[in-house]
């Protein structure tokens, strides 16, 4: 037994600490001691007699399988059994205790005993391999750093590895990383940029040492080959990926989907993932890495209690000539799970609400219930999407559901209430129940048209009875409520009511005309149609209709001048002194019809000689085309046709017969007693006119005065005579000037009426001066009309009727 004690104080990490809070004794002892080697007195500690022990039926009842701890009962020491190894009972946890309970009888007592076993520098850190190849091309730059694989220690503490060293070289350096575990991570440092001709291949050795006393070690060789080509390495999207997974999750869930880009193209481009030497082999076991997709997924069973967070470092190597790889860390969080969801019952529910029904109206009673107990237990109800519907609480976990606001079938005809409950659990749990209420219909919208004006444009001459158009009206409302009659509003139509005009059928709102319509009497009208619908009461709109009546070529042209002097023709006089260009006349015509029916254009069908006159396409202005010549009719025949642009055109034509008279005038014409058009006047002509006519009128008083001196100086009969230039009278026939012969080239002008022969016996009778043709004027004057201005008619067409 002294020996025991012996070997027991030769360890200067031997503590033998006693609690004793609330009945629990606690005791720290190493790892690895001997058989027999001593931990505490148990009897005193528990102030036990020892010849007590024997008696009581003193024992131990341990929570292992194995015995590690005993008991003399001689003198109550508790000593070693078996040999302890921290790393197989506690694996890496920061803190391992062997605990059992000491048993007493007579009377009954029960105490609790906790070991701790501390660890002691037993185990020297290893690295997984004994060489590690580095491919680095020569481009990277200083800086850059390169993970090493860790060494592993199965001491923990200060015992495990503590620092790493690198063997002395120009070029790489180590960094060091202290891990969530609080362990010791290095990475290769670049200090100096490589260049692969000068030196291509690098053997360094890398040594773990750890903080135990006295210290271990473990060396592996680093080899590094510097590359020429893929220069650019995998880079993850994230340095740490940080997942909560609750720990009842089954197998195959997607735990991270990690992703990596390589700048690099084609095969240099292409990555693979896997986990590094890093990661545990518990980890290993509970998540599988895919190479290809990064994918991360659930293995095997996960268990909170057994080990709350996993962290796992991952990799990512290209397929380049020379790979290069990216590595990242992964950390998996396990959350503890409420295991049940909560229950919602639904009673009383009614399925069918008018959408009239008011805020407050009910439509179900509910009620929810959880299993779990605590706040896993403790629920919370509400409407989970936005409905005009509200949950209203009546009493502990019961609730009635009511409107919250007004209703609009017509927007939303049935509802799909979501009732969500969770629980208070963390995290909590959640059920959702899905109602659908219907909401019936109430007659709350009026017919609605298409537009609130309709333009329908109608040809005319079109046949009565035939559909013209068709209105349409709309009722968001159900059955009656939206069934839509139309009806014309009486005397809503401008110029009276639109009965004589239109009908409507009630049911399609097809528009009918009764009448065939005439452009030229009615070009438009317009009227209301009201949309009614079958509600009680019912609910209407009103809608204008613009009735357009379009025109067709249904009226030929009508000339109005030149005007005819009988059925058929009219007569114009020109002089033989016809130059190119000289207007002679102008046709005027008008059309009843519009637009491209009433373009008119003008054209001569028909002429004594075509090459002397021409007329003006859409003008109508007969020019002369050339001269007179001595061999050309005195009398030429036009006819003219005037034609419209309808489709299919319409036209008119018109005869004028021109009578060339020899004489000195520009020009001789038929005075008409019709007053000329003004539009055949300039301003230009207004001017002349005036001018000329005050000048005429000086020249006249001049002349009057001179006939008064001569009259006062000669007396005389004779020169009365002479200067008489009263037209001639009317006693001489016409008959007897026209049995005169009319000379083709007369030098004087006969004193008395001259008739000029007219085709189809029309007279036009001039009084002419007595003097010569060399006279300086020639005096025209109508002496009688042989036919009335009021009754001419061009082909048919009356004018001035």
């Amino acid at each position: 037994m002294a020996n025991i004690f012996g070997i027991g104080a030769s360890f200067i990490f031997l503590q033998t600490v006693l609690e004793l809070v609330l009945g629990q004794i606690r005791y720290s002892i190493p790892e690895e001691l001997e058989y027999g080697a001593f931990v505490g007195n148990i009897a005193e500690d528990l102030s036990l007699n020892v010849r007590e022990l024997s008696a009581r039926k003193f024992r131990i009842v341990s929570d292992s399988r194995k015995q590690y701890m005993e008991v003399n009962l001689k003198n109550g020491i508790l000593f070693v059994n078996a040999r302890i190894d921290r790393e197989q009972l506690c694996k890496k946890s920061s803190t391992c205790f062997l605990s059992f309970q000491i048993v007493l009888e007579n009377p009954s007592d029960m105490h609790r005993v906790s070991v701790e076993i501390l660890d002691i520098n037993d185990n020297a850190p290893r690295f997984p391999k004994d060489e590690y190849v580095l491919q680095i091309i020569e481009a990277i730059a200083p800086g850059m750093r390169f993970p090493l694989e860790s060494a592993h220690d199965a001491d923990v503490g200060r015992n495990a590895v503590s620092i790493y060293q690198i063997s002395v070289n120009e070029h790489f350096s180590l960094k060091f990383q202290t891990r969530n575990d609080a362990s010791t991570s290095a990475e290769l440092l670049l200090e100096k940029p490589l260049d692969r001709e000068e030196q291509s291949t690098f053997d360094l050795v890398l040594t773990a040492i750890d903080g135990g006393v006295p210290q271990r070690s473990g060396t592996t060789r680093i080899r590094i080959y510097v590359m020429d080509i893929n220069d650019n390495a995998p880079v993850f999207d994230h340095e740490t990926y940080r997942v909560n997974v609750e720990e009842n999750t089954p197998k195959g869930t997607l735990v991270v989907e990690l992703n990596a880009v390589d700048s690099d193209e084609g095969t240099n481009a292409e990555l693979t993932y896997s986990f590094t030497s890093h990661a545990s082999q518990k980890a290993r076991e509970v998540f599988k890495l895919d190479p290809i997709t990064g994918e991360i997924r659930v293995e095997g069973a996960l268990d909170f209690e057994e080990l709350a967070i996993y962290e796992l470092d991952v990799e990512t190597v290209d397929k380049g000539s020379y790979p290069m790889l990216g590595r990242a860390k992964v950390i998996v969080k396990l959350i503890d799970t409420n295991d049940n969801a909560p229950e919602i019952e639904v009673t009383s529910l009614s399925s069918t609400v008018s959408e009239d029904a008011l805020p407050g109206t009910r439509i179900a009673t509910i009620s929810v219930r959880d299993a779990d107990s605590s706040e896993n237990g403790q629920t919370q109800c509400d409407v989970d999407m936005d409905v005009p519907f509200q949950l209203q609480t009546t009493m502990s976990n019961n609730y009635k559901l009511v409107t919250s606001r007004t209703l609009d079938r017509e927007t939303t005809p049935m509802y799909n209430i979501s009732i969500l409950a969770r629980d208070r659990g963390s995290p909590p749990l959640a059920t959702k129940k899905l109602l659908i209420v219907s909401v019936s219909d109430v007659n709350d919208n009026a017919p609605r048209f298409t537009q609130s004006s309709y333009n329908v444009f109608v040809m005319e001459n079109n046949n009565p009875g035939a559909s013209i158009f068709a209105v349409t009206a709309s009722d968001a409302d159900l059955d009656q409520n939206g069934e839509v009659s139309y009806l014309i509003l009486k005397k809503q139509m401008k110029g009276g009511s639109p009965a004589p005009y239109i009908t409507i059928n009630s049911k399609s709102g097809n528009i009918n005309a009764l009448l065939s319509f005439d452009y030229e009497k009615l070009k438009n009208f317009e009227f209301k149609v009201q949309a009614r619908d079958a509600g009680n009461p019912p609910l209407s709109s009103t809608a204008i209709v613009n009735v357009i009546i379009l025109d067709q070529n249904d009226n030929a042209p009508i000339i109005v001048s030149p005007s005819a002097w009988n059925i058929s023709s009219a007569v114009k006089i020109l002089s033989q002194s016809l130059y190119p260009g000289n207007l002679l006349t102008k046709v005027i015509a008008t059309d009843a019809d519009s637009g491209q029916n009433m373009r008119l254009s003008f054209k001569i069908i028909e002429a004594t000689d075509p090459s002397l006159l021409s007329i003006g396409l859409f003008t109508g202005e007969i020019k002369a085309v050339r001269g007179y010549k001595q061999y050309d009719s005195t009398m030429q025949r036009v006819v003219i046709l005037v034609k419209d642009n309808g489709q299919p055109s319409l036209s008119s034509t018109a005869t004028v017969y021109f009578s060339i008279m020899p004489n000195g005038t520009d020009k001789l014409s038929v005075h008409s007693h019709q007053p000329r058009n003004p539009e055949q006047f300039s301003d230009l002509n207004v001017y002349l006119i005036i001018i000329f006519g005050s000048t005429s009128f000086m020249f006249l008083v001049i002349i009057i005065f001179l006939v008064a001196l001569k009259c006062k100086q000669a007396r005389s009969s004779d020169y009365y005579e002479s200067t008489n230039y009263c037209c001639c009278s009317q006693r001489e026939s016409n008959a007897a000037f026209n049995r005169r012969a009319f000379p083709k080239e007369m030098n004087s002008y006969p004193r008395g009426p001259l008739t000029l022969p007219i085709p189809e016996g029309n007279q036009y009778t001039l009084c002419l001066s007595s003097k010569s043709s060399k006279s300086d004027f020639l005096f025209l004057k109508p002496c009688e009309v042989t036919l009335p201005l009021n009754d001419i008619n061009v082909h048919g067409s009356s004018v001035g009727k």
